[in-house]
């Protein structure tokens, strides 16, 4: 029994070590989620949009790999009494899991919401196999009225047990207040509305996009009276712990310098441990200095074990571009070259260049102006076994002297409204009038 038990140990760690010599893939679909659904079947909704639900759910569903390595759904129909559809692990693939959520029947009844995310909570998350080892437990309730109970208790149990809960309203007869008790905070982000159910496929990139963020970003940006989702790369590239602090575009900022000897290199895995979600907004305020500001290096990249690129920023001085670098299908990569707009980017002073970054375009930014967008093809989850690495000559490991005051990638692109470049006193939308 003993010699077995040592056996199973040396394969495991094998096994372990074979998986670290490839590269990985990470992403959305690859996450490792808990995912239930909690959506209204009471008489206000009738079978038609009932059935619009439904596949809603399935759309929404298709980001994710459906299986025991990664994501497992769950589906709880609700009414006066809730009902479990499909419990957690009990398809595979997404092919199943779209066969049962299509054969799922409507209830009918009355609206008990409370009752509903409660079940969930003690006989759905609780029942998982694999409760040590999922990242992530999200709940998402979809419901077209107000509930005939109490809401508040069964959510606060639901966050106190750590999962994330969602809310979606559809339709007149929502209450705000209640989607609010039920959902995680800050409502602008787990609260979401559909104007009724022929309208609710308007909300699912962003539906997409929230569960995408909540898989694959972990940290969170504090930012004003909030915190973002997203990285802090100045942190988590151990920027300030490495270059030489200086001081920054005002007063009141700080940045720090790099030079040929300062080497900003981390494991991906511990920078990106998810991988990247499928829209996000690079971030940077950054001033090139002298004769570097006509090298060509990369600002920010991640490279594959393999050294391929999978994503990256490359500051180009000697044409005065600028190029955003991720991965294809069809291709080892695709650029896209934003070859005029950024020619002050290189004067020397201090610039905020913001790198919007969508499945179908990336639009490029400096000191608050639009400069261009561009279109993208469909890409890949990045790999995520090599290394991420900051202010590198292209093709190289040569570090270009760089100062760098801001670097940050927010998950939402929305923040890319709110992002502005006021650190920057010379920016013109900033000036007061």
């Amino acid at each position: 029994m003993l010699l077995w038990s040592v056996w199973s140990v040396m394969l495991l760690l094998l096994a372990a070590e074979a998986v670290e010599k490839e590269d990985v893939r990470a992403g959305c679909s690859t996450a490792v989620n808990d995912l239930v659904y909690i959506v209204d079947g009471s008489w206000s909704v009738g079978p038609d949009d009932f059935e619009t639900a439904k596949l809603w759910l399935i759309n929404i569903s298709s980001q994710f790999d459906i299986s025991l390595h990664y994501t497992q759904v769950a589906v709880v129909q609700y009414s006066d009494t809730p009902r479990l559809e499909i419990p957690l692990g009990t398809h595979h693939s997404g092919v199943q899991l779209i066969q049962a959520i299509q054969n799922i029947n409507y209830l009918g009844g009355n609206t008990q919401t409370g009752r509903a995310i409660k079940f969930a909570v003690d006989h759905v998350f609780s029942a998982s196999q694999r409760v040590s080892q999922v990242k992530n437990r999200i709940a998402v309730v979809v419901t077209d009225g107000k509930s005939q109970d109490d809401v508040v208790d069964a959510s606060m149990e639901a966050r106190a047990q750590g999962i994330t809960v969602f809310a979606v309203g559809v339709g007149s007869e929502i209450t705000t207040s209640e989607l609010i008790s039920i959902a995680n905070k800050p409502s602008s982000t787990y609260v979401l509305y559909a104007q009724d159910y022929t309208n609710i496929d308007r909300i699912r990139d962003s539906m997409e996009q929230k569960l995408c963020e909540e898989s694959v970003c972990p940290t969170r940006i504090p930012v004003a009276s909030r915190d973002e989702k997203g990285f802090e790369l100045m942190l988590g590239m151990n920027i300030q712990k490495k270059a030489k602090k200086i001081s920054g575009s005002l007063a009141s900022e700080a940045a720090y310098a790099l030079t040929s000897s300062t080497d900003i290199t981390e494991n991906t895995r511990e920078i990106f441990p998810e991988g990247l979600p499928p829209s996000y907004v690079f971030v940077a305020t950054v001033r090139l200095k002298g004769n570097f500001s006509q090298s060509i290096f990369d600002l920010w990249r991640v490279l594959s074990k393999s050294k391929e690129i999978q994503a990256a920023v490359t500051l180009n001085g000697k044409d005065q571009s600028v190029i955003f670098t991720t991965t294809s299908v069809t291709e080892v990569e695709q650029k896209a070259i934003f070859k005029k707009g950024f020619k002050t980017l290189y004067d020397g002073k201090w610039h905020q260049l913001k790198i919007l970054v969508s499945p179908q375009h990336v639009v490029s930014f400096l000191d608050d102006e639009l400069i261009q967008e561009i279109t993208l093809k469909p890409g890949e989850p990045i790999y995520i076994n090599g290394k991420t690495q900051i202010a590198k000559k292209r093709g190289s490991q040569v570090t270009v002297p760089v100062e760098i005051q801001k670097l940050r990638l927010y998950c939402d692109p929305h923040q890319s409204e709110r992002e502005t470049a006021c650190e920057i006193y010379s920016v013109v939308s900033c000036l007061p009038f």
